[in-house]
């Protein structure tokens, strides 16, 4: 795909949606950070009905330390791996009052260093909290990317890696909210809604590769 293309698809996007953000719901960092861990092979519906519940009960890490473990447990019961999810918040609010006064860093080696945080969460919240250029490439956007040509790579690291050096840095910001959204409500993984595409004449898809 030429950079004259690439420019004019986030040139698209910006015109449709000029202030994109996350689906999920949160009032501080460490809302953020929560919904985000609780993500992992989830919805955004369904952690925003699970963290409705949660956040007014508990929202900062001594109050999830208060309310203990198996307590957590029980309002993210819902949810795909929800003891292992518990069991790292638990561990990972433990960690951010001994070591960051109860803050969310801003650093992706710290934030890497956290039970349930790995690269794409860290990259979440560096994009969302603390507004930094990344791009958390998880299996929208690397749908997205690879069928479109956008941004080819084997793994999502690849393609991570592809969309850092091709995006134009003022779109960089944004493009990781844009892709995520082109993916979730139009290239979606079985059968992709071409036709109210905002996109489709710039796309380099080609269905045969795919059937």
């Amino acid at each position: 795909m030429t950079p004259k293309k690439r420019l004019e698809i986030f040139k698209r996007f910006r015109a449709n949606n000029p202030s994109p953000t996350t689906e999920l719901k949160y009032n501080s960092s460490f809302e953020l950070l929560i919904a985000v861990v609780l993500s992992a092979q989830a919805t955004d519906k369904g952690v925003n009905k699970i963290t409705e519940k949660l956040f007014p009960v508990a929202n900062t890490p001594k109050a999830i330390l208060k309310l203990g473990e198996e307590e957590l447990r029980s309002y993210v019961k819902s949810i795909n791996y929800f003891k292992t999810k518990a069991a790292n918040i638990f561990k990972t609010c433990q960690i951010l009052v001994d070591q960051y006064d109860s803050k969310v860093p801003d650093s992706r080696e710290a934030l890497e260093s956290l039970p349930g945080v790995g690269r794409k969460t860290a990259n979440v919240i560096l994009n969302v909290a603390f507004k930094k250029p990344t791009i958390a490439v998880d299996t929208h956007i690397f749908r997205v990317s690879n069928r479109t040509h956008l941004a080819i790579g084997k793994t999502p690291r690849d393609v991570e890696d592809q969309l850092n050096k091709i995006v134009p840095k003022e779109y960089i910001h944004d493009a990781h909210h844009w892709l995520v959204l082109h993916g979730r409500y139009t290239c979606i993984a079985r059968k992709p809604r071409c036709g109210s595409c905002i996109i489709e004449d710039l796309c380099e898809y080609d269905q045969k590769e795919f059937d």
